[in-house]
């Protein structure tokens, strides 16, 4: 009998015993190739040695100091590493605990801002229909996925969302992706004018769809043009690299391929790659001025924020991601991946679309490729793949709702950027292996 409480009550997951580069094994002695980093956490696989010897001089020398009193040479370090190579303007760094954390600070730290500065009838967040950004119950409000929501929607705030940038179903036939993308960047103008622009704080969007869409990228030309909405109507533009950012998709930053920067930007997951938990919400220079110039305090904080081990352990991740190469090996195994998905799925009957950047993949399930219908909801298409697959041995990230927060189903893939060609080979095989066993 366990005494955890499980993500799920009638169920006991194997426990896992160890790591060894891009692979879990578990007490029994099986291996699962990690094909999702979890969560699109563990970038550098499970065993790197040189972000595990940080951790333990760290806890050597001093694991914790409460910011309250402290700051600490590793929080120090790895903020001027992060602003090295942040979006222009972005210059402070305040860290925490993790992506739900990161994007409750920026909604907090957004608000606090239009207080400092006198707007303070800014009260709401616009954000896209079919996205996530963290399961707190403002991050959860926030954002559009139905299905994560739906029990919680009586204890969260009132929310606003606009159409998401999803070309496999939402182009048209006679639209470039340039109008579709500039289509659906101007529902955000069209909320605002409805609102009252007077009325808003920011507009929250991840760049690279994760979860809840399956690795969707947006097309060219439409984080520009919010980014013009956002200038024009004085609303701050939030993105949250929870999941795509940290060299996920190819550069550092996820924002850099759209050409654009935010006011805020959250990030978590890759910043620590699973070795220590940590997430962090970078500010505009603009931003923390409003603060240092105004009541001078932040009016947020968790016990654990800033914590000198969980720096450390980050501070010597992102040094491999930039200086390492590691961000320019996941845009070229990214490139590897994508075209091992392609050439074993790209004529599967059941396989719509296949998408992403970098080691961020995903594959959206269909019952007919012709016209683009989803499997019933009730097939549970995606727990089979998932389960599968884990007999196999791989570790995926299959997600239903894919759509509406109901229909579709998509698979979603985001390995350590470790990962050597064979293993790409291993991934694919094995995930095809399931896909037959569930549909053929």
């Amino acid at each position: 009998m366990t005494h955890v409480f499980h993500r799920h009550s009638r169920t006991t997951p194997p426990r896992a015993a160890r790591g060894e580069g891009a692979y879990i094994i578990d007490t029994d002695g099986k291996r699962y190739l990690d094909g999702s980093g979890g969560a699109a956490v563990s970038c550098l696989g499970h065993s790197d040695p040189e972000v595990i010897a940080a951790i333990t001089e760290q806890v050597s020398t001093l694991a914790f100091a409460h910011t309250g009193f402290f700051t600490t040479e590793p929080a120090e370090r790895l903020a001027d590493r992060l602003i090295a190579h942040a979006p222009e303007g972005i210059e402070k760094v305040y860290f925490v605990s993790g992506g739900s954390e990161a994007v409750e600070t920026a909604l907090k730290m957004a608000r606090q801002y239009f207080v400092e500065t006198g707007e303070v009838t800014r009260t709401r967040f616009i954000a896209r229909r079919q996205s996530y950004h963290g399961n707190t119950l403002g991050a959860l409000a926030t954002g559009g996925n139905a299905w994560r929501r739906a029990p919680f929607a009586p204890l969260m705030a009132e929310s606003f969302h606009i159409a998401p940038c999803y070309e496999y179903r939402g182009i048209e036939s006679n639209e470039s992706l340039e109008d579709y993308g500039l289509r659906v960047a101007n529902e955000l103008e069209a909320e605002l004018l409805r609102l009252g622009p007077e009325t808003v704080i920011g507009f929250v969007a991840e760049p690279v769809v994760g979860a809840t869409m399956g690795a969707v990228p947006a097309v060219p030309g439409y984080f520009k043009r919010i980014r013009e909405i956002c200038d024009r109507y004085g609303i701050l533009l939030i993105l949250d690299e929870v999941m795509c950012g940290m060299g996920r998709t190819g550069t550092l930053f996820a924002c850099e391929q759209d050409g654009i920067s935010p006011d805020i930007v959250t990030i978590a997951k890759g910043l620590g790659a699973g070795y220590q938990p940590i997430g962090a919400t970078l500010c505009s220079g603009k931003i923390h001025d409003a603060f240092a110039n105004g009541s001078g305090f932040f009016q947020h904080g968790h016990t654990y924020i800033g914590h000198a081990t969980a720096c450390a352990a980050a501070d010597v991740v992102v040094s491999k991601l930039t200086e390492g190469g590691l961000t320019a090996r996941a845009a070229e195994m990214g490139d590897k991946l994508d075209a091992a998905l392609r050439a074993s799925f790209g004529d599967h009957p059941h396989i719509g679309d296949i998408r992403g950047r970098g080691m961020f993949r995903g594959l959206e399930i269909v019952a007919d490729r012709e016209t683009k219908t989803p499997f019933e909801p009730e097939r549970a298409i995606n727990k089979k793949i998932k389960a599968a697959a884990f007999e196999a041995g791989l570790i995926c990230y299959p997600m239903g709702g894919t759509i509406d927060g109901r229909l579709g189903d998509h698979v979603l893939l985001a390995p350590p950027f470790i990962l050597e060609d064979a293993q790409i080979g291993e991934l694919v095989d094995k995930l095809s292996m399931a896909f037959a066993q569930v549909i053929g």
